[in-house]
């Protein structure tokens, strides 16, 4: 009881208990604290008889020590569980940075495009389960091919890079925004009804019309962007609500180019007062 008290208040990497204890045992105690910390266990008994190693290591202890012990094969065992430890965290934290890399698209640093359509489907069936608004934006660079061509690839990817970081920052928390492909990028926008994702549209399309580049000395540049807007609908599948915000960006580009425009479903137009 003191020491799970001690481990509430202090840091610590491995606790070295004995198995014989007053109130709870040691192999209780290492099954409280397997369960409540990241800390590891090395069990210590007399009674080489009564408990295995295959006891201990199940209730997660890292080791189990005969006794008597000498102090230097104590150390020695120490020494190699915090060795085997920092290998481990280390291969945790290689771990995280091999999946962040996995979903993340390396130039602008917003999700990819796999990750898009898994997060999709996660807020698609939080939509449904709760009957809370999802919309869904789709952007596109307009005349990136032209800009391209003019000033370089390089002198594009700057462009990409800008655009992300822009929409990152008009985003909520709990918005979520992707390179698409190319020049496109989604953002999807969870706990947002039509006015709303309007708004956020608008927002990004002023904002990124306002951006000015400096592809060539003394040489100014803007672009512009066309936005696809819709709502979901549900039960409706994923391909059709990508494919809706799809041809509302097919609207824009269409009826001129820097503008935003919305698409909804037949449902939600005859339900009203949607936009179409």
């Amino acid at each position: 009881e003191e020491a799970l008290a001690l481990l509430a208040e202090r840091q610590v990497d491995v606790v070295i208990t004995d198995i014989m204890l007053p109130g709870m045992d040691g192999l209780e105690l290492t099954d409280v604290i397997k369960k409540d910390y990241n800390i590891d266990v090395i069990v210590l008994t007399g009674y080489s008889g009564d408990y295995s190693y295959e006891e201990a290591i199940s209730k997660g202890a890292s080791d189990l020590v005969f006794k008597p012990v000498r102090f230097e094969e104590l150390l020695l065992r120490l020494k190699r569980v915090l060795k085997e430890r920092k290998l481990t965290n280390e291969r945790l934290q290689m771990l995280e940075k091999l999946k962040k890399l996995s979903i993340t698209d390396g130039l602008t640093q917003l999700y990819n495009s796999r990750h898009f359509y898994n997060q999709l489907k996660g807020e698609v069936d939080r939509s449904t389960r709760y009957s809370h608004p999802l919309t869904l934006l789709i952007l596109d660079i307009d005349h990136f091919k032209d800009y391209n061509d003019r000033y370089g690839h390089l002198e594009g990817d700057k462009v990409l890079l800008r655009l992300g970081q822009v929409v990152k920052l008009l985003l909520r928390k709990m918005d979520s925004a992707y390179r698409y492909g190319g020049e496109e990028f989604t953002v999807i926008l969870p706990e947002t009804d039509y006015e709303e994702a309007l708004t956020v549209a608008q927002r990004i399309r002023k904002a990124i019309k306002e951006i000015v580049f400096m592809p060539e000395p003394g040489q100014n540049a803007s672009i512009t962007i066309s936005i696809g807007m819709t709502a979901y609908s549900p039960p409706e599948d994923l391909a059709t609500f990508i494919q809706r915000a799809d041809k509302a960006l097919y609207r824009s580009k269409e009826g001129g180019r820097d503008r935003v425009s919305t698409l909804l479903a037949q449902a939600q137009v005859q339900a009203g007062p949607g936009k179409p």
